[in-house]
């Protein structure tokens, strides 16, 4: 949708769709009010097909898939054995396939993983990202059954639509204007939804990210990386927590992932993603120690560029868990 009017293309990671359209404010505004679409199309996309592939799911993802109805959506994660996120899958299951999107460029790896894991069971995994795309709508999708859609508590009061490549065009004439990946990202970053890639580093655990209820099932057998995410959930605390950062305006840019955040003169966490929002002005994830304190004012800290001040907003609790201990 590049060949849209206005269009500007982004870069880095989201590089391939429209970063806006001439005004990623105004573009912001008109999604909060309903209208419009944001060109996902980077995204890519896999297909899971099979009798076995609920089942199958279920056992190796954090969520709870056994008996998910045709139709109904989720997010599931995989996790490395010591329970660092490795995968974010956003799927939704029609009764005979899984359909999920995720980070661009990253099926590749999540497909020859997952081939590896099948053994006897009857699924058939498929990267389908040249034949089909996502673009995100504001709003409850029509219930009009013609589109596949996938609706979410992290879907920021919107909904995803997977569509056919060679329908984006015809898509774009009937869905309103077009909003870029820069009003959408300030929306997200105003949900706490944490990005992974962006919001997450190698260390990650999903603890840390607010996704135990999105998309961690507490209560369902073992999955690969369990043992970490029970052990803090029910014994301990997060060693880091996600918040949401209010920049100072005064400083003329927006900070760069991974740029460090400061108590003091001491680091205590890095910036995620960050965007520009039409009512809060600069707004950022962060991923910062839990025992920051947190009515402190943070720092925002980048090699030869203005240090721009924050304050902290709660995305994660830094008590969450259940902290269980036993008493002889």
């Amino acid at each position: 949708m590049l060949d849209l009017a206005g269009a500007v293309e982004a870069d880095g990671v989201d590089a391939g769709v429209a970063a806006h359209y001439g005004s990623d404010l105004r573009e912001q505004r008109a999604l909060v009010a309903g209208k419009g679409f944001v060109d996902l199309s980077h995204r890519d996309v896999v297909t899971i097909k099979g009798p076995d592939r609920l089942t199958w799911l279920h056992a190796l993802t954090t969520q709870y898939f056994e008996g998910l109805r045709a139709g109904a959506s989720t997010t599931a994660l995989l996790l490395s054995p010591t329970g660092h996120v490795e995968h974010v899958m956003y799927g939704v299951d029609d009764g005979e396939t899984f359909w999920l999107h995720t980070e661009p460029g990253a099926a590749a790896a999540m497909v020859e993983w997952l081939s590896k894991m099948v053994f006897l069971s009857r699924v058939e995994i498929t990267d389908v990202t040249a034949s089909y795309a996502i673009v995100w709508r504001p709003g409850t999708p029509a219930a009009d059954g013609t589109a596949l859609i996938r609706s979410g508590a992290d879907s920021l009061g919107g909904h995803e639509v997977f569509l056919p490549r060679d329908d984006l065009s015809a898509f774009a004439e009937l869905a309103g204007p077009p909003a870029g990946i820069w009003a959408y990202e300030a929306l997200r970053i105003e949900a706490g939804a944490p990005r992974f890639g962006l919001d997450t580093d190698e260390r990650a655990i999903p603890n840390e990210l607010g996704w135990l209820g999105v998309g961690v099932h507490l209560d369902k057998g073992c999955y690969r990386g369990q043992e970490t995410v029970a052990r803090v959930h029910n014994l301990g605390r997060p060693p880091r927590r996600l918040v949401r950062l209010h920049l100072d305006g005064s400083v003329d840019r927006l900070p760069a992932h991974g740029d460090a955040v400061h108590v003091g003169d001491k680091q205590v966490g890095f910036i995620g993603s960050a965007a520009r929002h039409h009512e809060y002005g600069p707004i950022a994830l962060a991923l910062v120690k839990r025992s920051v304190d947190t009515a402190a004012d943070l720092a925002v800290v980048a090699e030869d560029q203005p240090t721009v001040t924050a304050t902290q907003e709660l995305v994660v609790d830094p008590e969450v868990g259940l902290h269980v201990r036993a008493r002889l």
